[in-house]
């Protein structure tokens, strides 16, 4: 399962990465305190077991010395998705943000494109070269906390009216983090997306060429390197039942990147063939299929990551983007999101 050469290219799988991709097993010691899974029904019955907890999440972890509340998360969520949705519709900024170094050019592209005319310094909020530093996060963080905010309204996103509207102290603390977690985890997520769709539809695309169906595209995408490549449960203690290599001390990892390759589940697994979703109206309920996790545990921004992704590329196309290097192998590091790594030029 481990060798994947896709239309004359291939990608280099970080060691750690590459041991698991030579697994034979679908369920198997990771460490001693640690148990991979890969079977389809066995994922399915852990995730049915019990709810995530507080901690598993990502975006919606605790946040100054609290919990997020239900009722908070999804307020941020309905937030985001006005956000992206007026994004789509609005123009994007200008090409040459697409040309560097891949997946990172498109994170920074979509952050301007979605979230810069928030105002300052609000808007530092989902800059890179702020999150990348817990220094200035926090300079950030305290700028935010006593941020007027004025009027409603006034051309800023969803998200933060969502920090204007938060009363002082902790409300708005959260608030704070929930801006930032959700602009990270949605743009660095659909980054990695179209990256990895733009290496699979091959370097040696010509700038003109567009794929006719990109959904079928990204949902191939994400079967056969799906950022989201790994789900972690803390503590076996309500899987035992389920396997007897699971302990109550265990930790369990979940992989849908193995589950997605495995030729008990997939017809030529290691080809990309967008095609394979042609006439497929929900390919979420496709069987061995987890992209966003399964029902109950689903990522609560799964219906804007592939609409998102869609426009994104579109956009590379018309800008007639190209990938300047490596031509053969790229990397893949060993990252919480598997991203293909390379350089990418707009032809303007």
């Amino acid at each position: 399962m481990a060798s994947a050469a896709v239309r004359g290219h291939s990608v280099v799988y970080a060691p750690r990465i590459q041991g698991l991709l030579a697994r034979e097993e679908k369920v198997f010691r990771i460490d001693a305190a640690t148990v991979g899974v890969s079977d389809s029904r066995l994922i399915a019955g852990i995730v049915a077991e019990r709810p995530v907890t507080a901690t598993e999440r990502s975006v919606y972890k605790p946040a100054a010395g609290a919990e997020i509340d239900h009722d908070s998360a999804t307020r941020t969520i309905r937030a985001l998705g006005q956000d992206v949705m007026a994004g789509i519709l609005t123009p994007p900024p200008p090409v040459r943000g697409l040309s560097g170094a891949w997946p990172y050019a498109a994170t920074g592209y979509l952050r301007q494109w979605l979230f810069s005319a928030d105002p300052a310094p609000v808007s530092l909020l989902s800059r890179r070269g702020v999150t990348r530093s817990a220094a200035f996060s926090r300079v950030v963080d305290r700028a935010v906390a006593v941020w007027p905010g004025g009027a409603a309204g006034g051309g800023r996103t969803a998200l933060a009216e969502r920090i204007r509207e938060a009363s002082a102290g902790q409300d708005r603390r959260q608030a704070i983090a929930l801006y930032r977690r959700a602009t990270a985890t949605l743009c660095d997520g659909v980054a990695a997306l179209a990256s990895n769709a733009l290496w699979l539809m091959g370097p040696e695309r010509e700038p003109e060429e567009v794929p006719v169906d990109l959904t079928a595209v990204l949902w191939e995408t994400l079967r056969l390197l799906p950022p989201a490549w790994m789900l972690f449960r803390m503590g076996g203690g309500a899987y035992t039942e389920l396997h007897p290599e699971i302990r109550p001390q265990d930790n369990v990892a979940l992989f849908p990147l193995l589950m997605h390759r495995h030729v008990d589940y997939w017809e030529d697994p290691l080809e990309f063939r967008p095609e394979r979703w042609a006439g497929v109206a929900d390919p979420e309920k496709t069987p061995a299929f987890m992209p966003f996790g399964f029902e109950g545990a689903r990522c609560w921004a799964k219906h804007l990551v592939v609409p998102l992704a869609e426009r994104l590329l579109s956009v590379a196309f018309a800008s007639r983007l190209v990938i300047s290097g490596p031509r053969q192998q790229a990397q893949v590091p060993l990252r919480s999101l598997l991203s293909v790594r390379f350089d990418a030029g707009a032809i303007v």
